[in-house]
């Protein structure tokens, strides 16, 4: 009996991988499953946090579960579609209609889509670092290469559009903006996004606008819609309730496009293909989306008092308690970044700082380095759980900390 050839796998899932559930999720679901006790700050769940979603939402779902067996039109539900452009043009995208929206199963649904119908092989496409890693990897599966812009820690993480502009060159097809941003917490301004739009009209290209914390905002900072400062260049905008509504289990998310001309009409005819091909968006999760949108529920976690604005407040004091350890307070979303300065501590690379942080404290949190192209020293931690968490998370890391302590000169 000869012995079958192992199966290969393709040389572009080589660069891919996802530090949010990578190798460091299966070890602590291992001491997990051994009875240790893991405190996990790696995923942006509210509903895992105590953070229940509207039960008018949930109650939307259960009230149509019996019209919601068969499938939709491959963009989704007409009325959740048109609930999603009445939610934009009350931002101020006053273009958008029905049938510019794509509902899909989740951003990272979507994004993949929209970069399929977008590149060639060897394609380039501008993301920021610190990135959220779904954004890079779905450039390299979809044949591109993603070419990183550096957000600056010492300017608020905010990105240089002259910079940005550097970057592109004749395969540059896109740029990606996440704001506000995962990991940093940054909400980029209209100054800045000014800037990003002119170089994308400049050179023609795509913007990919992931706005999914849109809606999570600390102390007045006010969010502008990409595609508001882009009216004229094409722009696709990632939203959904997995955040705004604490659904994120019902994948549901959604992309809209603004600025697209009569010349698109190719691109958008195989976004229309793509989304054939997968049939359709999860019918229930989409009885839940009109609902969804009347009801503004995030204000009151975000504002002084609400339990997300407490809970920003408190972790940031925590850390700001450590030792040669840096944050940038975030204005916007639910992450901390910060950055453990060198010198103070013995400390290899973020991959191991974070290994050990699970193997000796318990405390999951993911690798700065995990995160696209960033200084090292730099761990992203949500900031969901209650204070009495956040705060054992702390003494976790201080502990672990002050056994790396350098000595001091006598």
């Amino acid at each position: 009996m000869t012995s079958r050839s192992r199966i290969h796998t393709s040389r572009k899932s080589s660069g891919v991988s996802y530090s949010l559930r990578g190798p460091l999720t299966a070890q602590a679901e291992r001491r997990r499953a051994a009875g240790e006790d893991v405190l996990a700050l790696n995923l942006g769940d509210p509903a895992a946090y105590g953070l229940p979603p509207a039960p008018e939402v949930v109650q939307a779902v259960r009230d149509n579960l019996d019209d919601s067996c068969g499938y939709s039109s491959a963009a989704g539900l007409l009325e959740a579609r048109d609930a999603v452009a009445r939610h934009y043009r009350a931002k101020g995208l006053h273009t958008v209609q029905p049938c510019d929206v794509y509902l899909g199963n989740g951003v990272s649904e979507l994004a993949p889509l929209s970069l399929h119908a977008l590149l060639d092989p060897q394609d380039q496409v501008l993301i920021p670092a610190p990135d959220y890693p779904m954004w890079t990897a779905s450039v390299v599966m979809a044949g591109g290469r993603p070419v990183h812009y550096p957000c600056d820690e010492a300017s608020d993480w905010y990105p240089d559009p002259a910079d940005i502009a550097h970057r592109v060159t004749h395969r540059t097809r896109a740029i990606v903006v996440i704001n506000p941003n995962n990991p940093t917490g940054a909400v980029w301004p209209p100054g800045i996004l000014d800037g990003i739009a002119e170089v994308a009209r400049r050179h023609d290209l795509v913007l990919l606008a992931d706005e999914i914390y849109a809606d999570f905002l600390y102390e007045g900072t006010r969010h502008t819609p990409l595609a508001e400062c882009a009216p004229d260049v094409p722009c696709l905008t990632f939203g959904g309730l997995s955040k705004r509504s604490r659904i994120p289990g019902y994948r549901m998310g959604w992309m809209a496009l603004t600025g697209c001309r009569s010349s698109d009409r190719d691109y958008v005819a195989v976004l229309d293909t793509l989304a054939s091909l997968r049939l359709c968006p999860n019918v229930p999760a989409q009885r839940a989306v009109a609902t969804a949108l009347r009801i503004d529920d995030t204000t009151g976690l975000t504002s002084s008092g609400g339990a997300l604005r407490l809970r920003r407040d408190h972790l940031c004091r925590q850390l700001a308690d450590i030792p040669g350890v840096r944050t940038v307070k975030p204005d916007g979303a639910f992450y901390v970044f910060p950055r453990i300065l060198p010198g103070q501590y013995r400390l290899d690379d973020d991959e191991s700082l974070a290994s050990g942080l699970l193997q000796e404290e318990g405390l999951f949190v993911v690798p700065g380095s995990g995160l696209g192209p960033v200084p090292p020293g730099h761990l992203r931690m949500v900031t969901l759980p209650p204070p009495d968490v956040l705060t054992e998370a702390v003494t976790r890391l201080a502990r672990f900390l002050d056994r790396r302590r350098n000595a001091r000169p006598s």
